[in-house]
């Protein structure tokens, strides 16, 4: 574990001032844990919407091209306007990408919890993962059993956490069922596992009948396909059956969000005794957790006034549920790392793969069932 490279390949996308992005590989100097980091040989890192933001930021990737320096790839693509302004913050830095991963912990700090992990298997996150190694403070790692295969380790924080911050705020908010949108996703699989284990009714929105045979065949009681014309009476069936007053939609842009309150007020309002020109007094919340659509959030108010459309964030969430129940849900994650949590890959590729044009297109399409997971040592 001492014959380590002097340099260490990185991933990194920059902003330029002219409206340019920039993304490319580097060779920087190996970094040398402080005492109480560890040094990781980065065996897998998953491509997640939540990378792609950074990765690509606002830029027109119609118009991305390929070149090289020193001899490692570049991809340079044209910023409009209004993604400019919208990047103002970062421009002239040099940013790395990867939110979590998974490797093989090669040098250790002098800390007794550094050196605990040297020589093991661990999860990452803390950014700056698309790269062959990763030094970072030994909190930030997840201890993984030996022999855990590098795909089943890559994942373990956001997904996994996600889901799971999905069942707490529910309880912790007074609500008894869940709504989800994009569902036929990874964190999708992992939030139908999750709920049918601890009890917890789940009303599953995706957009094809391939999807809704999906989860129906993992164990989804209630799935509802958005693109069906009875679409809003469909799912205001389920919220009826259901009770289920929280949302979590990962979709962002477009009518759903407003849709799935309106919905809610409708199964609220069948449970009334008597009419209100207030509508109903059952609390509704829905919260955005993604972007796949980049548009406006459209809002029809057809759901009374007690509602909240918010915005939801795993880090936030963690911060503020505090220790012991950051150490419970990850515990849950390596004890189900297999089973619940075990994540699906349709494309393995390497550091230089990943800023092939093709490829980018193809992971930048965030299309439901088709995860990339970089490789940076093959």
């Amino acid at each position: 574990m001492t014959d380590l490279p002097d340099t260490n390949l990185v991933m990194l996308t920059l902003v330029k001032p002219e409206g340019e992005l920039e993304v490319f590989l580097e060779r920087r100097p190996m970094p040398n844990p402080a005492p109480h980091e560890v040094l990781v040989k980065v065996l897998a890192t998953p491509i997640n919407p939540s990378d792609l933001g950074l990765l690509l930021g606002a830029a027109d990737m119609s118009t991305a091209r390929a070149s090289t320096r020193d001899g490692l790839p570049l991809v340079t693509a044209d910023i409009p306007a209004p993604g400019m302004r919208a990047m103002a913050g970062r421009i002239g830095d040099a940013l790395p990408i990867g939110n979590e991963g998974c490797g093989l912990v090669v040098k250790a700090g002098s800390s007794p919890e550094a050196q605990a992990l040297l020589g093991k298997t661990v999860a990452l996150i803390g950014g700056e993962i698309y790269a062959e190694y990763r030094c970072l403070p030994a909190q930030m790692c997840m201890l993984l059993p030996d022999g855990t295969d590098p795909r089943d380790g890559a994942s373990c924080f956001v997904n996994p956490l996600t889901s799971l911050a999905f069942t707490e705020t529910m309880r912790m908010e007074g609500h008894s069922a869940l709504v989800h949108t994009a569902a036929a996703s990874n964190l999708g699989q992992m939030l139908v596992k999750i709920c049918a284990k601890d009890g917890i009714p789940l009303v599953n929105i995706v957009r094809s009948e391939a999807q809704v045979a999906l989860l129906k065949s993992i164990g989804a009681a209630h799935v509802i396909n958005s693109s069906d014309e009875d679409f809003m009476d469909q799912l205001t069936a389920a919220l009826t059956e259901t009770g289920a007053t929280c949302g979590f939609d990962a979709i962002g842009g477009g009518k759903l969000a407003g849709q799935i309150l309106a919905c809610m007020e409708a199964a609220a309002v069948k449970r009334m005794a008597s009419y209100s020109r207030y509508g109903s007094d059952t609390f509704k919340q829905v919260y955005i957790y993604g972007a796949l659509d980049l548009g406006p959030t459209i809002l029809n108010r057809s759901f009374g006034l007690t509602w909240s459309l918010s915005g939801f964030l795993l880090t936030p969430f963690l911060q503020k549920a505090g220790r012991e129940v950051n150490m419970r849900l990850r515990q849950r994650v390596v004890d189900e790392l297999t089973t619940t949590f075990k994540s699906h890959y349709s494309h393995e590729i390497s550091l230089t793969d990943a800023l092939a044009l093709d490829i980018i297109a193809e992971y930048n399409a965030k299309r439901t069932g088709e995860k990339y997971l970089i490789r940076p040592h093959g």
